[in-house]
């Protein structure tokens, strides 16, 4: 049987009320304007104190409940929400970053506290580059019509920087080795670079550094060392079962990131002067710098992206 409605049914003249709306969530799409890099530094900066605090083994769960909740604050979630992975994505691949994580003081990251600092600073790269094509394969880092070689360029003295090529087979690294031992200052203890290409825009971009780098250092100093270009997300697989903590994906196999030698200019009391310049290039937005160790990892902004490339056509003519 049909229970009668209580309701008095539309009455004249009175209009009902709208029923409520939901707020939509806001998306990626939503935003339009740009995560505060300031206050994500800062934050990220805040919960490393914290992660230090509980960086023992047995602090795993508290580790993970501290990284659920500080993750979701807005200044943290607004950058990484931003990335391709998004905030979730983000989140789960830290967390297996850290299950993974085996400590060495050798590595750019030697403890937990590094690897979290080191992997949320890396997600400006992957925010700032979130369109661009993952290099997957050494053969497109070859092959890339975007990447130039840069020994054509340094032949014909073009590189205000230097950098070196890894050695081929045992002979050529215990080469490299014994003149690293009779010689430290002429060159860092680096493996050398995989791949000698980049973009032309990160060319621009180290020989203005490079130019600085030389203005401001002490006399004598050797020029701007550069230990790693651009990179495939294959090579980034390799070093990852040497054990190292190679982030993935990263702005090396975007083509818009490199490393740059700092802790051997200590001999020539340059480090800091270097660490200064990239350190200004990042509050003047051009560059994300993150501190490794011995080598800073520096990606180039969007921002800068067209100024440096007419640099460089101004400077190479193409």
């Amino acid at each position: 049987m049909r229970v009668p409605s209580r309701s008095p049914g539309p009455q004249p003249g009175v209009t009902p009320p709208a029923p409520a709306r939901r707020s939509p969530v806001p998306t990626r799409a939503d935003r339009l304007v740009a995560p505060d890099l300031d206050a994500y530094r800062t934050a990220v900066a805040e919960l490393l104190v914290e992660v230090g605090a509980l960086a023992g083994v047995t602090a795993t769960a508290a580790r993970q409940v501290l990284l659920d909740e500080r993750l979701r604050e807005p200044a943290i979630a607004d950058v990484l929400d931003a990335t391709e992975q998004g905030l979730l994505g983000a989140r789960e691949s830290l967390l297996l970053e850290l299950a993974r994580h085996q400590p060495d003081a050798r590595a750019s990251a030697p403890d937990l506290t590094a690897l979290v600092r080191i992997y949320l600073l890396s997600r400006i790269d992957l925010m700032w580059w979130r369109d661009a094509p993952v290099l997957r394969t050494d053969e497109q880092v070859d092959t890339h019509p975007d990447l130039i070689d840069l020994e054509w360029l340094r032949r014909r003295s073009l590189l205000g920087f230097r950098y070196r090529e890894q050695p081929a087979g045992v002979l050529g690294r215990g080469v490299r080795g014994l003149r690293q031992r009779l010689v430290p200052e002429a060159a860092p203890r680096t493996a050398g670079v995989p791949f000698r290409r980049t973009r032309r825009e990160i060319v621009a971009l180290l020989n203005d550094l490079a130019r600085e780098f030389a203005r401001s250092a002490p006399p004598d100093t050797p020029p701007l060392w550069v230990t790693s270009l651009a990179h495939s997300a294959e090579h980034q697989y390799r070093l990852r079962r040497l054990g190292y903590p190679a982030m993935l994906p990263s702005g090396h196999c975007l083509g818009w990131a490199v490393d740059v030698e700092l802790a051997w200019y200590a001999r020539f009391g340059a480090r800091d002067v270097l660490a200064e310049i990239l350190l200004a290039r990042q509050a003047a937005g051009e560059v994300n710098v993150i501190d490794e160790g011995s080598t800073w990892h520096v990606c180039l902004a969007p921002a800068a992206r067209a100024r440096l490339r007419s640099a460089y056509e101004a400077e190479m003519g193409s």
